[in-house]
């Protein structure tokens, strides 16, 4: 029986290093997202529903994360 549940350990521990890799690959792949979303500005244009009057928002990021 402690041999079966050593393999299941193992097999847990393999799981678990799967599961980690992959999430580090998503964040990876977000934060490249991000980055190159942030290179560009953006501009949002609304108009009020009360008025009509047009509003524009310009939004300008910075590419590099201070964590």
């Amino acid at each position: 029986m402690a041999n079966e549940e050593k393999l299941d350990l193992q097999h847990l521990k393999q799981r678990l290093d799967l599961l980690d890799e992959r999430l580090d690959n998503v964040d990876s792949a977000l934060t490249a997202v991000a980055e190159r979303i942030m290179k560009q500005p953006i501009n949002i244009h609304l108009t009020c529903p009360h008025c009509g009057k047009s509003i524009e928002i310009s939004l300008v990021g910075n590419p590099k994360f201070t964590g």
